[in-house]
């Protein structure tokens, strides 16, 4: 029986493509099912053979963990570079659409919180 090994969702295609490669070196049977169409599944890749769920398991822990301290120091290098995207950054891009997202933001704050205030009246 078939088993969920590694969701999709909110997962780079560049990290997907390493799984894929990393499973397909070690020779583990896998499949993989596509995202639907409306965002309701993410697709997954899954494992065809239980016998194989530890190795493909701590290839794909290992994996992560490694690509995991890959991604913190590449943070750092740009942190001590001063290439770290801010606030200040994402305004001086596009001022008029930050403002804009920012009133937007406030209005549903605003429209969230109005009932509880005429409560107290």
């Amino acid at each position: 029986m078939a088993k969920l090994l590694f969701p999709l969702r909110h997962v780079p295609d560049d990290e997907a493509e390493e799984v894929r490669a990393l499973l397909s070196s070690h020779r583990i049977d896998f499949y993989e099912t596509p995202p639907s169409a409306f965002g309701i599944s993410a697709g997954a890749i899954w494992l065809r053979d239980n016998t194989q769920w530890e190795t493909a398991r701590r290839l794909i822990d290992d994996y992560q963990a490694q690509r995991f301290e890959v991604q913190r120091q590449h943070h750092e290098e740009l942190r001590r570079q001063g290439h770290r995207r801010t606030i200040a950054h994402v305004f001086l891009e596009n001022p008029l659409r930050f403002i804009v997202y920012l009133a937007a933001i406030a209005a549903v704050l605003y429209l969230s919180i109005k009932p509880f205030f005429a409560l107290g009246a």
